[in-house]
């Protein structure tokens, strides 16, 4: 890692999540995108009998459980994306409240994507979902009944080099947030909740599509920022409340597919191709305008993870990269604390419950590692069928996607 004296850094408040929001998943990474849940009582080893329940899902998708209070929400494609569906599932039983199902257009897509990445979302009233094609970028919103509400066409989705989406939208108050970033004119997109109507678009040039998901920090007496990662703006910071850009760091030269995450005062993306990380840059959350090199805090090339988002907890920054290599680092000097083979491919993200550690190989072979200065193996457990999608956890509860099922663990008393 290449490491520049570390300017002082002002207390970060930041802004106290409601309740409501601590207790659900309701969104790529769960609350704030962080990754983070303190539910207690969560085995590290199980086998398939400890399940509370187990479904079978239609199609394939590889988006993550979306939940909220009861309602466990997914995404998935049939025939080859000709069909997209969108299902509700009874938390505490595993029943199928309800599907839909929606017309639709195949293209051509990276093999180890699918039809349907995008994680749902939601705001407790309504669910939100995305599907594109090579002609348009569809937000479509549900009530919890599964009444469809409204659906919003962002513009068309430049699908030059054949890698497909995988973006998912957010909440932020009464606002959907989309980034749809691909190989062209791209457009970063606030719609109003209730209606779908554009509140507010801004029109971006892309190189290379970027599958990254949004995040936004918000402070007390703070301009809150919605931070993106690309090809084109680089890492890059908007006003959530009307889409202006604030400042942009366009320091990468490939591809971002991971999502940017906030720890220790800064804002790191990384970005890369073939498999692994290439570049990582992380610059202080206050800038202004066309942010340099000269910013740069700490920036790193290797044992970057390409797919897997990080996760920052505590003081430290956890890298689980693709090829199965893990890495505990300083969030604000990227010095390296430890860095370990667990084994394996991973194309999901790591998530911290209680303090542990879980990603899902692509295998299906649950890991969990402890957190801290100290590596240590947890636990092992099979899934027994292929993984691409990110646990979510809520309600004392964690849901598992496959390709083939959705599984769901119970905390114990």
């Amino acid at each position: 890692m290449r490491r520049l004296s570390l300017l002082p850094i002002a207390l970060l408040v930041l802004f106290v999540v409601g309740v409501a929001e601590a207790e659900n998943w309701a969104r790529f990474r769960g609350p704030g995108g962080r990754g983070i849940s303190s539910q207690k009582g969560l085995p590290v080893t199980w086998t398939d009998k400890d399940y509370k329940w187990k479904i079978a899902v239609p199609g394939l998708g590889h988006s993550s459980p979306c939940v909220w209070d009861n309602h466990v929400f997914l995404t998935s494609a049939l025939d080859k994306g000709a069909q997209r569906l969108v299902m509700a599932v009874e938390a505490a039983t595993g029943k199928v409240l309800w599907t839909d199902r929606l017309a639709s257009n195949t293209h051509e897509k990276h093999t180890l994507n699918s039809y349907a990445s995008g994680t749902p979302a939601s705001d407790g009233k309504r669910v939100f979902v995305l599907f594109t094609t090579n002609d348009d970028t569809v937000v479509r919103a549900y009530d919890f009944s599964g009444k469809s509400l409204w659906q919003t066409d962002v513009g068309r989705f430049y699908n030059q080099h054949g890698h497909g989406c995988g973006t998912s939208p957010i909440v932020w108050k009464d606002t959907v947030i989309v980034a749809s970033q691909h190989d062209g004119p791209s457009v970063i997109a606030g719609l109003d909740a209730a209606t779908g109507k554009v509140r507010w678009r801004s029109e971006r040039k892309v190189r290379l599509t970027a599958h990254s998901t949004p995040v936004i920090l918000e402070r007390e007496g703070k301009t809150p920022q919605l931070f993106t990662s690309n090809t084109g703006d680089g890492l890059a910071s908007f006003d959530p409340r009307n889409g202006k850009l604030l400042w942009r760091a366009n320091l990468f030269n490939s591809r971002a597919v991971n999502s940017p995450v906030i720890a220790g005062g800064l804002v790191m993306a990384i970005t890369g191709g073939g498999g692994r990380g290439k570049e990582l840059s992380a610059v202080l959350v206050d800038q202004e305008g066309e942010v340099t090199t000269d910013k740069v805090v700490w920036s790193g090339m290797k044992n970057l993870p390409y797919v897997p988002t990080p996760l920052a907890f505590g003081e430290h920054l956890y890298f689980w990269c693709d090829n199965g290599v893990v890495s505990c680092l300083e969030s604000k000097t990227g010095k390296a604390i430890w860095t370990e083979r667990v084994g394996g491919k991973f194309w999901a993200s790591p998530i911290c419950v209680d303090g542990r550690i879980y990603n899902i190989s692509d295998k299906g072979e649950v890991v969990v590692i402890a957190s801290g200065t100290a590596f240590k193996v947890l636990g092992k457990s099979q899934l027994g069928e292929q993984v691409h999608s990110t646990p979510a956890v809520s309600g004392g509860r964690m849901f598992l996607r496959g390709f083939d099922h959705l599984y769901c663990l119970e905390a114990g008393k």
